[in-house]
């Protein structure tokens, strides 16, 4: 089988074709800095603590305002305090669209 430039080009094409299909993923794969990566990890971290935690804390709250025992203004406080622990996120994002990061 005699094999002509034309078949040898026509290999090298689908060749790089394909090598090149695959580069954006290997350029995806380096976006992210190092700093980011541990930050969203300390991040899902502390809200996958904090959301037991702040669950009780509803509970115990709750149930020390009814007795009397705390102030609602307290419960509120803390109430407001664990929904902003939980929407930092949006948060960030809101003022960083205010200054246009």
């Amino acid at each position: 089988m005699n094999k002509t430039f034309k078949d040898y080009a026509v290999g090298i094409g689908l060749l790089s074709l394909a090598f090149l299909g695959g580069v954006p993923d290997l350029v995806l794969a380096q976006a992210a800095s190092p700093f980011m990566t541990g930050a969203t990890a300390l991040q899902t971290n502390i809200l996958e603590w904090l959301t037991p935690i702040a669950i009780i804390l509803i509970m115990v709250l709750g149930a020390m305002a009814m007795a009397n025992r705390i102030s609602w203004g307290w419960c509120i406080a803390a109430i407001l305090g664990i929904a902003i622990s939980f929407g930092a996120p949006q948060i960030v994002t809101w003022v960083r669209g205010m200054f246009g990061v």
